[in-house]
């Protein structure tokens, strides 16, 4: 079955995750008990519910953080799967489409740093998943033509300030790992 191995990976990252709050731990688990019923899970067109992969990206001035288009909120970077892609590919992608930055995932490989489910702008669930990026250069974002021109470098505490609600865990998360997540 094509894409099995990035299921499988998926669902390992999910069952070993920790969530730190009760939202969390719903998003965790709903997301696991969608990867059992979903046919296509990282299809976007295959359902109103599906996999998305964004990024909280560690660098110099702190982490960045976009006002989205559509919402108008402050969230990560972060977006659909597209095909033969897993989300951590997405994340990567989407946060390099979406800031202009030169991000990596850490030496180590992936690093699943937060999970949330939540409806997105036009009548659609996503089940979103989102990974450690690191930008080692004090460059300002750039993003693509076509995306957020809002896209700044924030403090831990600016971007607590002005994220929306379901990143707050993942923030924190960040905050707490400090100079550890440069590797």
């Amino acid at each position: 079955m094509p894409g099995s191995g990035r299921l499988a990976r998926t669902r390992r990252a999910l069952e070993e995750f920790q969530a730190r709050s009760a939202r969390e731990e719903a998003s965790r688990d709903c997301t696991l008990a969608a990867l059992s019923t979903l046919a296509r899970p990282f299809d976007r067109h295959a359902g109103p519910v599906h996999l998305t992969g964004s990024a909280l990206i560690w660098g110099p001035r702190g982490t960045v953080l976009l006002l989205h288009k559509k919402l108008g909120i402050w969230v990560q970077p972060g977006g659909h799967v597209d095909p033969g892609e897993t989300t951590y590919d997405a994340a990567l992608r989407e946060a390099a489409e979406e800031t202009g930055l030169p991000v990596r995932h850490p030496v180590k490989g992936p690093q699943l740093l937060h999970v949330d489910v939540h409806p997105a702008a036009d009548d659609h669930v996503h089940l979103d998943l989102t990974y450690l990026l690191l930008c080692d250069e004090d460059v300002e974002p750039a993003p693509a033509e076509g995306e957020s021109t809002q896209v700044r470098w924030l403090s831990l505490e600016e971007a607590l300030a002005l994220a929306d609600d379901g990143l707050i865990d993942g923030l924190q998360r960040l905050g707490e790992m400090g100079a550890a997540c440069r590797n």
